[in-house]
């Protein structure tokens, strides 16, 4: 059964981006999200096996929502993706939740390589 993915950034090329590589590596992207409010409404609503989120978005940022669903599902799998290659974000993003960090812009096989270490 393939592993259910939700997407969310506030940029739809991301988005599209992210889609095109797991579709193409046999993941199924069962919804997408672009903010952060978006992404927790949906994360209960589709469950899915792992999520990727962006830390910078509109309504609410990515770090909010990890924290989020996470309060919803201790173990929801979280991947943050984000342009700023910040120290302090990565290190609040682990903190709050996140299994790994993948950098815009994105390298298909860095992703699939968190995906895969993710619902590993």
């Amino acid at each position: 059964m393939a592993i259910k993915v939700l997407v969310v950034d506030d940029a739809a090329f991301m988005r599209m981006m992210v889609r095109d590589i797991l579709s193409k590596n046999g993941y199924e992207v069962v919804g997408e999200a672009e903010n952060g409010m978006k992404a927790v409404e949906k994360y209960q609503e589709l469950h899915p096996d792992l999520t990727t989120m962006d830390i910078t978005m509109p309504e609410m940022d990515g770090i909010s929502a990890v924290k989020a669903i996470r309060k919803i599902d201790p173990n929801a799998k979280i991947i943050m993706c984000s342009a700023m290659g910040q120290q302090a974000m990565v290190i609040e993003a682990i903190q709050a939740g996140a299994r790994d960090f993948i950098v815009k812009p994105f390298q298909a096989d860095r992703v699939l390589e968190a995906v895969r270490k993710a619902v590993g």
